[in-house]
């Protein structure tokens, strides 16, 4: 029995390690009161579901500066509207998810 508690913890760890990426760092960074590690690490791996490497470290610096998320959801480029859709497919799939 202690054993499988061990295996079962080892497990948790090690994928909350491998789930690190550049939205579980921002979401960490983000001085959020309800951020934490299984939150963070939730998102990410909808992130890396959802997302390509390159949206996500653009969707990280959203986090990191709200007024960008204005700026990228008001742009009149394609490229921005393009990034905003998937964006807000990501965010709903996360809170769908992950409850955050």
């Amino acid at each position: 029995m202690k054993f499988t508690i061990l295996a079962a913890a080892c497990l948790v760890m090690g994928a909350t390690q491998a789930s690190a990426g550049p939205i579980d760092g921002a979401c960490m960074g983000a001085n959020r009161n309800s951020a934490n590690r299984a939150l963070c690490g939730c998102i990410q791996q909808v992130a890396d579901m959802t997302l390509s490497r390159s949206d996500q470290r653009r969707a990280a610096k959203l986090f990191k500066d709200p007024e960008k998320a204005q700026e990228v959801r008001m742009s009149d480029r394609k490229a921005d509207e393009a990034f905003w859709d998937r964006y807000k497919n990501f965010a709903a799939a996360a809170e769908g998810y992950c409850g955050g």
